[in-house]
């Protein structure tokens, strides 16, 4: 089957994982092996790699009664931490970003899933697919849906991103259409 007829997407090896990052700045900073030691594993797997949490967070409050509102996001809902570990609150929720920067190919979309010591945890991550020449830092979005507080590790592991490569090339990129998420730094608020 000739490249370009239906054959699909394909999930991307640790090779070629590491030659994009090593090549094409794909990731930054990349760390080549699983670092596992002592801290919630982070680094090239099999089939994907999994990133860290900074040490910034954003820990939902109702301190101030705010509604949550994705059209009309109001910033009092949240307390900002910079913390080695923050402490999310039962049925509450943080955002975070990662500590690498992406830059993802043209013919390339990710999806993320949690790492199973926080899953088995009631810990939930959650992170919307990495588009085709999107790049930033991500947003990381980070549910406890226990009933008890629950802690996050800053530059440990949070959750794997898979990576896989389509055999057509996208009329329209997310750098195309100018996304509103494009080049983020820091950790973004929801945009209209």
């Amino acid at each position: 089957m000739s490249r370009g007829h239906g054959n699909g997407m394909s999930i991307k090896s640790d090779k070629w994982i590491r030659k994009q990052a090593i090549e094409n700045k794909m990731i930054e900073p990349f760390s080549e092996k699983q670092v596992s030691s002592g801290v919630i594993s982070y680094g090239l797997s099999s089939y994907g790699y999994d990133l860290r949490v900074s040490n910034e967070f954003k820990i939902f409050t109702n301190v101030n009664s705010a509604i949550i509102d994705p059209k009309n996001f109001d910033e009092r809902s949240f307390v900002s931490v910079e913390a080695d570990s923050v402490i999310v609150p039962p049925n509450s929720f943080a955002l975070a970003r990662s500590v690498e920067y992406f830059r993802i190919p043209r013919d390339v979309l990710t999806i993320c899933v949690g790492k199973s010591t926080y899953a088995r945890c009631g810990i939930i991550v959650n992170v919307t697919p990495f588009e085709p020449e999107w790049e930033g830092f991500v947003t990381l979005e980070i549910s406890n849906t226990t009933p008890l507080p629950a802690r996050i590790y800053a530059n440990e592991g949070l959750c794997q991103i898979l990576f896989f490569q389509s055999d057509e090339v996208c009329e329209v990129s997310y750098g195309d259409r100018k996304g509103k998420y494009q080049k983020q730094q820091g950790i973004v608020l929801p945009k209209l």
